[in-house]
């Protein structure tokens, strides 16, 4: 089953947001590491049961998270990977793990970092939410502390939030600068997309030349024989498909008496005449001058020879555009002979053209039949 692009490229974001959302996961886990590492090196200047409260905060959002991406991952959400509300989480853990290691929380400042680092796809306006988020998470962790007279060296503080300060300005323009990046790669995307189209629509015309009579509309030659070997070779045993040669009786008179314009309407107006009269999947071509080869599918001789004759009497019967011509004056002839699997297609159009001929030498204005069968 060929897949389409639109599918193909919903499986790839899917994949991504898979992708995006076991990270975080993987990231929170590390996170839930750390904080007994933390508590087992004796940095955690905190009781226990804050440290299992922080453990349970991550295992609980987690849980949560899960539940909820494993029924929005099919793309409902305007997030499905969850990018906001895992920062929002993230944050908050983390000034709640450095809020209990005192001193110490110098050391893993770059946490912030790490943890924005998931936050830099985000729209500008809101990686500069989340970044103002930590800084005054931090700095009221140090405030609190100097409120209490916890703080050890107020210089040090002082310097530590201007290093955060620094980096999240930074962090702030990367963001705005990756945005706009990846706003001109979509822009190029889409514009190459367009091309892409337009260059398909040129192919398609250009088949289209290739394969059609300019004048009829109907196939040329060349691709009737193409698609009629392809029908041939797909016949199976005990299938049979008719193969008819048309010619239009007298054509060669109409274009003496009323001018080669005149010829090329009773062409058109046989063109329409026999789309009116096939089905989609038969195969109608103009094989030179006023000469027509046509193709039925999974037909019977009584079948094909009905829709020879269906077509012969609605030409006959057609009113012709040109007030010189008159309804009636115009017939054609047709040669029939029916395909079997293993025929060759050059053989039988010759019993369609001896067919044709034969119809000719009787009176025109007819339709004969070279039947394989009957004829071996």
């Amino acid at each position: 089953m060929r897949v389409t692009r639109d599918e193909s490229e919903q499986q790839a974001l899917q994949q991504l947001v898979i992708k995006r959302f076991g990270m975080a996961a993987g990231t929170y886990g590390l996170a839930l590491l750390l904080t007994w590492i933390t508590v087992a090196g004796g940095f955690y200047q905190a009781p226990l049961d804050t440290a299992i409260a922080g453990s349970l905060m991550i295992l609980v959002s987690q849980l949560g998270f899960f539940w909820v991406f494993s029924r929005g991952y099919n793309l409902r959400f305007r997030d499905p990977s969850l990018t906001e509300p895992q920062v929002l989480v993230a944050l908050v853990w983390l000034t709640f793990f450095l809020f209990n290691l005192g001193d110490s929380r110098g050391s893993l400042l770059v946490l912030y970092v790490l943890v924005l680092m998931f936050a830099v796809f985000l729209p500008p306006k809101v990686f500069i939410r989340y970044a103002v988020l930590a800084l005054v998470s931090f700095v009221g962790m140090s405030l609190y502390d100097a409120y209490l007279d916890r703080l050890g060296d107020s210089q040090v503080a002082l310097l530590e939030a201007g290093v955060l300060l620094v980096t999240l300005i930074w962090m702030c323009l990367f963001v705005g600068y990756v945005y706009k990046l990846r706003q001109r790669m979509r822009q190029r995307r889409f514009a190459l997309q367009a091309h892409q189209e337009t260059l398909r629509g040129m192919m398609r015309q250009l088949e289209d030349l290739a394969s059609t009579d300019e004048l009829t509309g109907l196939y040329n030659r060349r691709h009737f024989i193409r698609r009629a070997e392809a029908e041939l070779s797909r016949l199976r045993a005990g299938h049979q498909s008719g193969l008819a040669l048309i010619d239009l009786d007298h054509f060669k008179r109409v274009n003496d008496l009323h001018g080669h314009a005149t010829g090329d309407r009773v062409l058109q107006m046989f063109a329409s005449v026999a789309r009116s009269c096939l089905r989609d999947g038969d195969i109608l071509a103009r094989y030179g001058g006023e000469e027509f080869v046509l193709l039925l599918p999974h037909t019977d001789a009584e079948q094909f020879s009905a829709c020879c004759e269906r077509l012969r009497e609605a030409f006959a019967n057609a009113q012709p555009l040109d007030v010189e011509l008159q309804a009636g004056h115009l017939s054609l002839s047709v040669g029939l002979t029916l395909l079997n699997a293993g025929d060759d297609l050059d053989e039988s159009l010759q019993r369609a053209d001896m067919a044709l001929y034969r119809a000719k030498a009787n009176g025109r204005n007819r339709c004969e039949a070279s039947w394989a069968a009957v004829d071996a």
